[in-house]
């Protein structure tokens, strides 16, 4: 399968994705982890971007789209792939379309996860993170708290909320992402690539992306 998942922060990508992969091997492909990887690498491309990152500017799209170049060519791709939250923009798309077509490439579904704003905040001011850089665990004090509470089950350090994960910084991100990313749906929807899915259950939502390639 080639993919594109949209959806707000909080709606679930990273789960679907993990989960996608396990059903028939296809690339999990996170721009951020893209960039750290090649910033970590020492890659010609990283070099590029860390010089941007040190200043506290944004890459620029011109590089990411010069990284998604080279990751969309890498063997674990011939299975397929699924774009994680990338594009966030109508230039971006538009620049991933040109791309795909010249790596002859097409997508076969762009799936919308939608999910209510209630529904995000309680997913994610909930959520704990281990602070320890080698381990960064997940956790939630609702549904999957620590054995101990405040200490990573996995390597004892202490666990966190992330500053991107109050609600305040939750309620900015969702603006962001409305103003930024939302009017991708009627763009793929104009394009006749779009599956929207309430993402309640990532179960469903694998399920419903699953039966709508199969048919």
């Amino acid at each position: 399968m080639k993919i594109i998942l949209l959806g707000s922060p909080g709606a679930g990508k990273g789960t679907v994705s993990k989960l996608l992969i396990a059903h028939d091997g296809s690339a999990h492909i996170s721009t951020g982890d893209m960039l750290r990887n090649n910033v970590k690498e020492g890659t010609p491309l990283g070099k590029k971007a860390k010089e941007y990152m040190d200043r506290g500017d944004l890459v620029p799209d011109s590089l990411i789209m010069d990284m998604m170049e080279e990751r969309l060519q890498e063997p674990d791709c011939k299975k397929g792939f699924i774009l994680d939250g990338f594009p966030r923009t109508i230039p971006q798309a538009e620049a991933l379309g040109g791309l795909l077509k010249k790596l002859s490439l097409t997508i076969d579904l762009v799936v919308n996860m939608e999910i209510g704003k209630q529904v995000v905040l309680d997913r994610l001011t909930t959520r704990r993170t281990c602070s320890n850089a080698a381990c960064q665990a997940i956790y939630n004090v609702k549904t999957m708290p620590t054995k101990v509470a405040g200490i990573c089950d996995k390597c004892g350090s202490p666990v966190i909320q992330r500053s991107d994960e109050t609600e305040e910084a939750i309620l900015n991100r969702l603006a962001t992402y409305n103003k930024q990313t939302a009017p991708l749906i009627d763009y793929y929807n104009k394009k006749g690539k779009l599956l929207t899915i309430e993402a309640v259950s990532s179960d469903g939502v694998v399920k419903a992306i699953t039966g709508s390639l199969s048919k």
